[in-house]
């Protein structure tokens, strides 16, 4: 394949000199093989050398002319969505699908797939049935560890992707895509309203280009993640004072969890071995607690369980001293 780059370079002349002069839309020039409304122009290297020495131009092979091959044939963007009767824009999640990935190729700076790749992607990524997820009692393709680093890239692509976009090109279920979207888009508005305090979470949504059905939980949970963000350095300091007090063998900091979009906990284990308790577990509302197991210190029901049965409401109200706080757990 030549672009236009190419050409130029094989006529001995500057490429803004060659679009000036335009010879590759004279009568008789090749047409570009690219797909109609491609950005970039490709032109098959065999008609156009043809063409240069005056010999005849042999016509482009197509696919119902050797079926052997067909399969090989490289479609760029705009053909590939075509034989998925997607639109173009849409490609861009479902390209990075692992099956079209791996078989990518560049061709002239342009994306391609062969058709027979495609055509297997077509036939077995999830239906119109994936609008409403995947069937019942069905798991996920990619392991739960990889759906965000999977997910990340589609977003990145198109920020008005829809779940059922991330279940077609990823073949999740509907509630994994929803809840990896909802996290990624949150995290993202926390960030630009880090960095632009000014911004309302909304308005970050906005500038970031999610809309407004779409970002909605998203938003909520953005304002949760900022509220974690910011309790971060006390509950650090928490650790550092239940370490000295010698009911942790490391300073790790508690591990802050997002039980709903709109509520914040955090879990601080105490591992060693005369530790008055198993962990301790901060509430964002009801300050901290003690908890029954360090495997499961959250446990089951309601998340601000009564106090009774192990449970103990330490010190005085949701944020005190670390100082405080171990005086309360050692009394």
């Amino acid at each position: 394949m030549r672009t236009l780059a190419d050409l130029a370079a094989q006529q001995g002349i500057g490429l803004q000199s060659y679009l000036n002069a335009a010879p590759h839309k004279k009568a008789g020039h090749p047409a570009p093989v690219s797909s109609p409304g491609a950005r970039s122009l490709l032109y098959d290297a065999e008609q156009v050398d043809a063409y240069l020495t005056g010999r005849p131009v042999p016509p482009i092979r197509s696919e119902d002319d050797d079926q052997e091959h067909e399969a090989d044939d490289l479609l760029d963007r705009r053909e590939a969505a075509a034989a998925l009767g997607v639109a173009p824009r849409s490609w861009n999640t479902y390209k990075h699908h692992p099956l079209l990935t791996e078989h990518m190729v560049t061709v002239g700076g342009v994306e391609h797939w062969p058709r027979g790749i495609v055509h297997r992607y077509r036939d077995t990524r999830p239906g119109r049935s994936a609008a409403t997820g995947r069937p019942t009692g069905s798991g996920d393709l990619v392991p739960r560890d990889q759906v965000l680093t999977r997910t990340a890239p589609l977003l990145d692509a198109d920020p008005t992707i829809t779940a059922a976009d991330v279940v077609a090109a990823l073949g999740t279920t509907r509630n994994t895509a929803q809840h990896a979207l909802t996290r990624l888009r949150a995290d993202r508005v926390a960030d630009l309203v880090e960095e632009r305090p000014e911004l309302s979470a909304d308005d970050a949504a906005a500038v970031l280009g999610y809309p407004p059905a779409l970002a909605r939980r998203a938003t909520v949970r953005a304002v949760t993640v900022l509220r974690a963000r910011r309790a971060a350095p006390y509950l650090a300091d928490v650790a550092a004072a239940a370490h000295r007090a010698g009911w942790t063998t490391t300073e790790a900091v508690p591990t802050v969890q997002l039980p709903a979009d709109d509520h914040v906990v955090a879990v601080l284990v105490l591992d060693a071995e005369h530790a008055p308790a198993p962990a301790l577990v901060w509430d964002e509302g009801a300050g901290w607690r003690t908890a029954t197991s360090r495997r499961h210190p959250l446990a089951r029901g309601a998340a601000v369980p009564p106090e009774g049965d192990g449970v103990r409401y330490l010190a005085t109200g949701t944020t005190p001293p670390p100082a405080a706080l171990i005086a309360a757990l050692s009394a």
